[in-house]
């Protein structure tokens, strides 16, 4: 039938611009190296 469309306010696609951006500088600024791994042995956490 039809489909539902969702009003989104301006604010709401502001402040998600704003995040994407402060993560994509955050992220340029501190890269990350490696993610944590859980060892398929069972051992605890590393942090690499």
């Amino acid at each position: 039938m039809g489909e539902i469309v969702r009003f989104v306010p301006k604010s709401e696609l502001e402040r998600a611009r704003l995040i994407a951006e402060a993560r994509a500088i955050y992220d340029s600024i501190f890269p990350s190296a490696a993610p944590d791994r859980v060892p398929p042995n069972g051992e605890e956490r590393v942090k690499t």
